[in-house]
């Protein structure tokens, strides 16, 4: 009764209306105390595991199997259930399956000439794996996650012990007819899939999902129908969102990316995206230019295009960049405040030397300087044609279901920064001055620094996509979303420019740097960590932020472990643009109930070779910090939330005992309340 003595008849009567309403979905001293018992339970699990991944970049094979392997943790778990038990190649296809359980299915049944018993087998051991993947979580949890069509069947096996005599017959009975009813693949396809929900309790994404990859449209399909995840929104997201609220500029740059690493298939298989208009007037306007600057960095052993594809591809990279140079300096005039005059480039070219005066005053010769496209007069002038390919790509964008669909989800699942479990996650940077403080960044008149920078901005973000179109405060907030993309003092970006013309048109290396914001240098500090996670409100003894957006160069020795364990770069490189520049294929950051572990991939091969060879991304593991206590529940955000739901309840419960509330005599005649519907969320998987 000691947890009781801080509850008076003075604390319940100040939370009257609010135990009445709670009383609808906990009616009777019974049910109340129930649901306290079920809830301090849960306080006392292991926190669920949760997967840190970066900078994705279209890569969805990569991602997918990474997934899918839970980051090397499923292959782990078969190797400490069945150790010495069954050989190395054994655990290694029974890994397969579980990653990819409809195709190795088709190629086991190719093979395998004692199906039953192939069968008999397989289903024990995957029993036994899913035992193990569900022992941290509640029987309700669980059985949350079963597919309908098998959810009694898996209960049964789940929780029954076939070392007991009395129950070895029954669940030998139950894989007998499931083989026997020719259910066996189904059931497999269903227990395999199971087994990788329950790995991987909570997935945050870190940004940059989209461009330089093949694929962002098949990785946002994942992710719209997956079961528990955050995105913290990096640049080239925000830029693809953009794009989807109707922003030209954010498009031609969209266009522009595409084409510099061939991804079309991306923009017009996966959104509709309609090509052809620009792939027409970039075939006749460059039609004797060779376009060799403008060429597509694709792979030669990954490239599917012939040479005379290549070719227009080029000459569509070309001529979206140009537009997309004019189009920025529309965006430039119309919003002085933003400060990039410096980025309006094309009037600084004199046509007859072929050169360039940059703003630093010095005059540099053109590697490019066919423009036919280019008034001198008026440079920055979109032609007829340009605002007609401009406006058809226009309605593409804005009338695609499929972006829509993806940009929404992103919406409500993502946000500029996320606090949880004492972490501070983002994509990019804070800005910072030069001494550690808060950068003031002005916006429309007003100066914003830190938490309320990144509020305001994601607030910019929301308005510029699902504001009227007579809504006074859209426009700008359109033109916002650009600036967040490549502005110096975007959190997003934080570099003083984007050097996209210089990198196309001028040799000189030094102009090809951008110089990155304070940030990136001062986040080796643990004092301006300490700063920055006191400005957001993190508490807790072991305090992180995690970031991704600049690859961390392993192959030349750099840690993505930064200021004394308060600081995890984890932009590994997924992107095959950056293999060579990190020397790996990606970071996975694994936080579960002992601690931090940071997973290091190699270079994935091919989904085909991992299901046909059983080719397994390699990957090793760095122990970052772990706990000499284990992580429970009631240690976690969610725990805190249940604690002060246990709290209300034990108020309910002393309110029934002493009179000042009666009890129901039916459940059902009440609603559920909305305090039961968060309850429900809250509760770990």
């Amino acid at each position: 009764m000691n947890a009781y003595n801080s509850i008076t008849p003075e604390t319940i009567q100040e939370d009257m209306r609010y135990l009445q309403l709670l009383s609808h979905s906990f009616p009777t001293i019974a049910d109340a105390s129930t649901e306290i018992i079920n809830l301090e339970a849960i306080l006392n699990l292991p926190k669920g595991t949760e997967h840190f991944l970066a900078d994705l970049h279209g890569e969805y094979e990569a991602f997918q199997h990474v997934l899918r392997n839970a980051s090397g943790a499923i292959k782990r778990k078969v190797n400490e259930i069945f150790g010495n038990t069954l050989r190395e190649n054994e655990k290694k296809e029974l890994c397969t399956l579980i990653y990819y359980p409809e195709q190795k299915l088709d190629l086991v049944k190719a093979v395998e000439t004692d199906l039953d018993d192939w069968y008999v087998i397989t289903l024990n051991q995957l029993v036994r794996v899913c035992q193990n993947v569900s022992s941290k979580y509640t029987r309700s949890k669980v059985r949350k996650s079963l597919p309908k069509e098998f959810s009694y069947i898996i209960q049964e096996l789940l929780h029954e012990n076939s070392m007991v005599p009395n129950k070895q017959a029954y669940i030998n009975v139950i894989i007998s007819t499931i083989i026997s009813t020719r259910r066996a693949d189904d059931f497999i396809i269903a227990l395999c899939n199971l087994i990788q929900r329950l790995t991987i309790d909570t997935l945050q994404v870190l940004g940059d999902i989209f461009d330089r990859g093949p694929a962002p449209h098949r990785i946002m399909d994942i992710l719209c129908d997956y079961h528990n995840f955050d995105v913290q929104w990096g640049n080239h997201d925000i830029l693809w969102m953009g794009a989807a609220a109707g922003n030209d500029c954010c498009m031609a740059n969209v266009l522009r990316l595409a084409m510099r690493y061939g991804n079309l298939a991306a923009l017009e298989d996966g959104y509709g995206i309609n090509l052809l208009p620009l792939a027409t007037f970039a075939m006749e306007t460059y039609a004797d230019d060779p376009c060799t600057l403008f060429g597509p960095k694709v792979e030669k052993e990954d490239c599917t295009y012939n040479a005379k594809t290549l070719r227009m591809i080029g000459q569509m990279h070309k001529a979206i960049s140009v537009i997309q140079f004019k189009l920025e300096a529309e965006i430039i005039r119309r919003c002085p405040d933003f400060e990039m005059d410096d980025r309006m480039l094309l009037h600084r070219i004199d046509f007859e030397r072929k050169t360039i005066t940059m703003p630093n005053g010095k005059e540099y010769e053109l590697k490019d300087s066919f423009l036919p496209t280019v008034d001198p007069a008026d440079p920055y002038k979109l032609t007829d044609e340009e605002r007609e390919i401009m406006n058809k790509l226009h309605r593409s964008f804005v009338s695609s279901e499929k972006l829509k669909k993806h940009i929404r989800c992103l919406f409500r699942y993502g946000c500029m920064y996320t606090v949880s479990n004492s972490n501070l996650l983002f994509h990019a940077s804070i800005p910072l001055n030069a001494d550690g403080t808060l950068k003031d960044v002005s916006i429309a008149g007003k100066t914003y620094k830190g938490k309320a920078l990144l509020e305001k901005e994601g607030h910019l973000i929301r308005t510029a996509f699902f504001a009227e179109e007579d809504n006074e405060d859209r426009p700008f907030a359109v033109d916002y979303v650009w600036y967040l993309w490549c502005g110096k003092d975007s959190p997003a970006f934080d570099k003083d420019k984007m050097a996209t013309f210089e990198r196309y048109f001028l040799k000189e290396k030094e102009l090809h740097k951008e110089v990155k914001g304070h940030y990136y240098s001062l986040r080796n500090e643990e004092k301006v960590c300490d700063m920055l996670l006191d400005e957001f409100g993190v508490i807790g003894t072991h305090r992180h932020i995690i970031n991704g957006h600049v690859p961390v160069k392993t192959i030349q020795g750099e840690n993505p472990i930064k200021a004394n364990g308060k600081m995890m770069v984890i932009d590994g490189g997924f992107s095959k643009a950056y293999h060579s520049e990190t020397g790996i294929a990606g970071y996975t950051l694994v936080y579960h109930s002992r601690g931090f572990q940071l997973v290091q991939h190699e270079p994935f091969t091919s989904m085909q070779k991992a299901i046909e060879e059983g080719q397994d991304i390699k990957s090793s593991t760095q122990i970052v910090e772990m706990s000499t206590q284990r992580m429970m529940v009631k240690d976690t955000d969610k725990g805190r939330e249940l604690v002060t739901q246990i709290n209300d309840l034990k108020k309910l419960l002393m309110a029934y005992r002493t009179g000042l509330n009666n009890e129901k005599s039916n459940k059902t005649d009440y609603p559920q309340s909305y305090y039961r519907i968060i309850n429900e969320s809250l509760l770990p998987l």
